[in-house]
């Protein structure tokens, strides 16, 4: 696999991960099931067959 096979592959999972993301989080405001306040996330990121084991945590102001 060239550099730029990978790369490719890389962006292609990274935008599959933000854009359901997103989908998810903004279902769950418009349906009513977060609470008043920040929301607090976390996304882990694990690669099967590896020690990875990625954690990022934020907050997301609701409307």
């Amino acid at each position: 696999m060239s550099e730029d096979e990978f790369n490719m592959s890389m962006r292609k999972f990274l935008k599959q991960v933000g854009v359901t993301s997103q989908q998810q989080i903004e279902e769950l405001v418009r349906e009513g099931r977060a609470e008043a306040g920040p929301l607090k996330v976390k996304m882990v990121l694990t690669a099967e067959g590896t020690g990875l084991n990625h954690v990022v945590e934020g907050r997301i102001e609701l409307p």
